[in-house]
């Protein structure tokens, strides 16, 4: 499950975009990353962060030959942190996360303390829908950066798809986000939808009004709007 372009259903109705974040824009403040080229992948999306597969073709992904020689790479030299971060982006590149993590934990193992390695773990066990995992390397991020918005997003999320849900700690999680950076796109978006799942017409209201000041133009806008009028006057 990626977290880009995830619809969610409310009381039986689709209600709009839950976006989280790449590794890579999760580590933009440290500089280049060995899984940089995972950003290419974005260059087609009119969101600013998202995980793989936005404006995908729907053809089936390929090993290509340079990904083979990376994950070869890596295989020859298991002591050597940039080979094993390179190969574990071949496999999440092609939605094989289970693969990935154990690279990426290999390259934990080299380098515990490497913040952007725990962000990788985060993303990867998310994507693999290891929800129990995602929450322990995302945390282990945030207790050496504490002000990772994009983390803590992501961290939220665990709690909205997990079964089942803690919609509370979702909450709790997007407005520590918010605390940092009041008009996150992202962050505003799922928060929206988190209230809107618990059933908060008013708050999810709120936010909403919020998220439209700040993007005016967000895709989201009229899925959110039409599900929450929907939705009656719960409170």
């Amino acid at each position: 499950m990626n977290k880009e372009n995830i619809l969610f259903g409310v009381v039986g109705l689709l209600l709009g975009l839950i976006i989280g974040f790449i590794a890579t824009n999760n580590i933009n403040q440290t500089g280049a990353t060995p899984m940089a080229a995972a950003t290419a992948m974005q260059a087609n999306s009119n969101m600013p962060a998202g995980h793989p597969d936005i404006g995908s073709t729907g053809k089936p992904k390929e090993m290509t030959p340079e990904g083979q020689a990376a994950i070869d790479a890596a295989k020859q030299s298991p002591n050597d942190i940039d080979a094993q971060l390179k190969a574990a982006e071949v496999y999440y590149m092609l939605d094989r996360f289970d693969e990935a993590i154990v690279l990426l934990k290999a390259a934990n193992k080299l380098e515990p303390d490497n913040r952007e390695v725990l962000v990788h773990l985060g993303n990867a066990n998310f994507d693999g829908e290891h929800w129990d995992e995602a929450e322990k390397w995302y945390l282990a991020a945030l207790a050496k950066k504490n002000d990772d918005v994009n983390a803590r997003t992501d961290l939220g999320l665990i709690f909205v798809f997990r079964d089942p849900p803690n919609y509370d700690r979702a909450i709790a999680e997007f407005n520590r986000s918010l605390a940092i950076d009041p008009n996150h796109i992202q962050t505003l978006q799922n928060l929206t939808v988190a209230y809107s799942k618990k059933g908060n017409t008013a708050k999810a209201k709120e936010t909403l009004a919020k998220l439209e000041s700040v993007d005016p133009k967000n895709a989201a806008l009229n899925r959110l709007r039409d599900d929450i009028g929907k939705m009656g006057n719960g409170s």
